[in-house]
C-alpha cells in the first residue's frame, strides 16, 4: 500500500467553490425574492364567527318575544264576564251581601225601567217553569 501523505503535492481542488461576493449580496438577493404585499391570510373561525353572532342574535330574539309580550298583555281592567263567573263560583257572596256593599248611587243607576202591562208579566209568570224561583226571591 502507498503511502499517503496530505502535505505532498498535487492537491486536489476541492469541487465546491463560493460564488464571488456571495455573502455580501446574498441578504439584497433574498429581499428582492420576498413579495412586496404578503398574501391576505383568512381566519379559519371568520365563517364559524358569523355563525356564532346569528345564533346569539337568534337566542336573544327568542328571549325577548315572550317578555315583550308579558309587558304588553298586562291589563289591570276585568271584563264583566269574568268578574261574574268568579263572583257566582268562587265565593260564598251571596246577592244580599252584594246588595248590602253597594251604595245608594249604584243602585239608582242599576233600576230599569220597564213598561210592561199587567198582562204581559202574567203571560210571562204563568208560562214560567221557574215560578217559585221568582217568589222565594
Amino acid at each position: 500500500m502507498n503511502d499517503f501523505r496530505l502535505d505532498s503535492e498535487p492537491k486536489i481542488k476541492s469541487g465546491f467553490q463560493t460564488p464571488e461576493h456571495y455573502f455580501e449580496k446574498f441578504s439584497e438577493k433574498v429581499m428582492k425574492e420576498i413579495p412586496a404585499q404578503e398574501p391576505k391570510v383568512i381566519s379559519i373561525f371568520q365563517k364559524r364567527k358569523n355563525w356564532i353572532l346569528v345564533a346569539a342574535a337568534v337566542l336573544i330574539l327568542a328571549l325577548f318575544v315572550p317578555v315583550y309580550n308579558r309587558l304588553s298583555t298586562k291589563t289591570t281592567e276585568l271584563d264583566e264576564v269574568t268578574l261574574e263567573n268568579y263572583i257566582a263560583d268562587q265565593s260564598n257572596i251571596n246577592q244580599y251581601d252584594l246588595v248590602s256593599l253597594l251604595e245608594a248611587e249604584d243602585i239608582e243607576k242599576m233600576k230599569v225601567e220597564s213598561n210592561l202591562e199587567d198582562e204581559t208579566l202574567e203571560d210571562i209568570l204563568s208560562t214560567n217553569r221557574n215560578l217559585e224561583n221568582f217568589i222565594t226571591e
